[in-house]
């Protein structure tokens, strides 16, 4: 059977962008346009020429793309003509070969918010199409409120997409743009919008996240006859976000009825590369990948229970929608003190350890997991630590380094501009090579901020370690978080610090202590051996 063909609109850099807290360079604009146009999407919209320096300065540093670069803005305002609207020129003279116009179809933002006869805007969407095909572009028209105003005035709705398609627009979009519709009724509309005579090859989809379900109302608007969808990597966007194609890409290649039905442009291999782009993302942004997104999250594939693991070694469907390695993402068994001798010995396997069923060192281990955790310790999410404490126990953890002591103190003072600054400074003195050395940091970056204790530990330990120190100087410190444990007098903190490498290897390790600063250092020691142990001795540990 010959599949019909979708086409993915992406947005991030646009749409995404107005995610609040996120502001992209233009660097990282070029450098996430290559990662899209990699990955296989067919349109990637660029941003708003003219609405601000950072998109225009793009569009003039725009990689050459296979996918079609978009530019988006409005249509012309009322009053003027399309040629000598200057917004609209702006868009224009971005020289891209698709250009995107937002456009109102909801009567009761025609009236209200334009304050302009329905007609007027009729007339403002055809001609501001006309003059994009007059030039030569592919023109796309975003139905601002489509579905609201669908709801309120369907004729009208109706009538302004068809005046843009008779206009010469290859795509009319349906925009969901306060994010409130539910899936049944986006799939009941785009059917009747087909009806009335918009042909479903010339209709794409546009949701937002608003209710959680715009995925579900992409594919919605697919099984209804919509044929393009647009979306932006892991779901960016203002308010809740956008359609997430971290998501949709991988629902409709390997989900049935869309993997039979449809085709992509995505490619299998460029599939598996779909976790790495989605966290290269993150990376861009400066925040924690979320660990619970479907497909690409670090979680996503990982068994806590002995009962799910020990079937997971049977067959890993019992427990997986897909193999996880098809999205470039990894299984997982976490180490917790629910965890049987299944997920032990599974989780040993990853790291590089062979140990055999039955042998006594595995009741070893989980009685000091389980003893462990009752201080407060989780290896839910520190596989690193988890592993160090396997080896230990198995005899198998190099003795790199000893620290002897450390020290730490915090000043707060008044700088000569008369401000409050604090400053951190740290000394170590470990026994290394068969003889012991002392090293200082300051918490002062190279900007001259403040980074904290931690920070001004984790300096002064890897400053000094000898024949380790080189082997140290990509490793960094990428996340940190602190959790109390218990309440009053008795409070103990947890630490869960995550590092990575220049090899892309990320890894957690967990301290625990009534003192911040020691469960801190316990967890940052964790995280130094870890990464000793995976570059000093033949290992395959698995990261996050």
């Amino acid at each position: 059977m010959t599949k019909e063909r979708l086409y993915l609109y992406d947005t991030t850099l646009r749409d995404g962008q107005q995610t609040q807290g996120v502001q992209f360079s233009t660097a990282e604009k070029v450098q996430i346009a290559q990662a899209l146009d990699a990955l296989g999407v067919d349109y990637i919209e660029g941003g708003w020429p003219g609405a601000n320096p950072t998109d225009s300065a793009f569009f003039e540093a725009a990689p050459a793309t296979s996918a079609c670069l978009t530019a988006f803005g409005m249509t012309k305002r009322a009053g003027r003509s399309a040629e000598n609207d200057d917004v609209l020129a702006a868009v224009m003279n971005a020289g891209t070969p698709a250009v995107c116009l937002v456009g109102k179809s909801h009567d009761y933002h025609v009236t209200d918010a334009l304050g302009i006869a329905l007609a007027e805007n009729t007339e403002n969407v055809r001609a501001s199409v006309a003059h994009i095909v007059a030039q030569g572009r592919e023109a796309l028209f975003d139905a601002e409120h489509f579905f609201d105003g669908y709801k309120d005035n369907p004729e009208y709705a109706v009538e302004v997409c068809r005046a843009a398609l008779d206009a010469g627009a290859r795509w009319v979009v349906l925009c969901d743009t306060n994010g409130g519709a539910l899936p049944a009724e986006v799939g009941r509309i785009v059917s009747e919008v087909i009806a009335a005579g918009l042909p479903g090859d010339r209709l794409g989809i546009h949701t937002h996240n608003d209710t959680e379900n715009a995925v579900a109302c992409s594919l919605a608007a697919v099984d209804a006859g919509a044929r393009q969808i647009q979306g932006t990597l892991n779901g960016l966007g203002e308010r809740c976000g956008n359609a997430n194609l971290t998501a949709l890409i991988p629902t409709l290649m390997l989900k049935e009825p869309y993997a039979s039905r449809y085709e992509i442009g995505v490619r299998s291999e460029a599939l598996a590369g779909l976790t790495r782009i989605s966290r290269m993302l993150d990376d861009i942004l400066n925040r924690v990948p979320s660990k619970q997104s479907a497909y690409v999250g670090a979680s996503a594939f990982a068994h806590k229970a002995g009962l799910h693991a020990s079937a997971i070694l049977k067959d890993p469907s019992t427990y997986e929608h897909i193999d996880p390695a098809r999205v470039g993402n990894a299984r997982i068994i976490p180490m917790s003190n629910q965890a049987g001798q299944s997920n032990l010995r599974k989780r040993l396997t990853d790291a590089g350890l062979t140990v055999e069923a039955g042998d006594p060192a595995l009741g070893r281990i989980l009685e000091r997991i389980k003893l462990r955790e009752a201080e407060g310790y989780s290896y839910d999410t520190a596989q690193a630590s988890f592993e160090l404490l396997a080896r230990d126990e198995l005899g198998q953890l190099p003795d790199f380094f000893e620290v002897k002591r450390y020290k730490v103190t915090v000043e707060r003072r008044k700088n000569k501009y008369n401000k409050m600054v604090s400053l951190s400074e740290a000394v170590v003195v470990v026994k290394v090579d068969g003889e012991k050395r002392l090293s200082v940091s300051e918490s002062l970056d190279e900007s001259g901020s403040d980074r904290g204790p931690v920070n001004a530990l984790a300096k002064a330990l890897a400053k000094d370690l000898g024949q380790y120190s080189q082997i140290l100087a990509d490793m960094r410190l990428v996340d940190f978080k602190v959790r109390i444990t218990q309440g009053g007098t008795e409070a103990v903190t947890r630490v869960i610090i995550d590092s990575e490498d220049g090899q892309g290897r990320r890894w957690s390790t967990v301290g625990v202590s009534a003192n911040i600063i020691d469960a801190s250092f316990e967890a940052l020691l964790d995280a130094i051996q870890w990464k000793l142990v995976s570059d000093c001795a033949p290992h395959s540990a698995a990261a996050e």
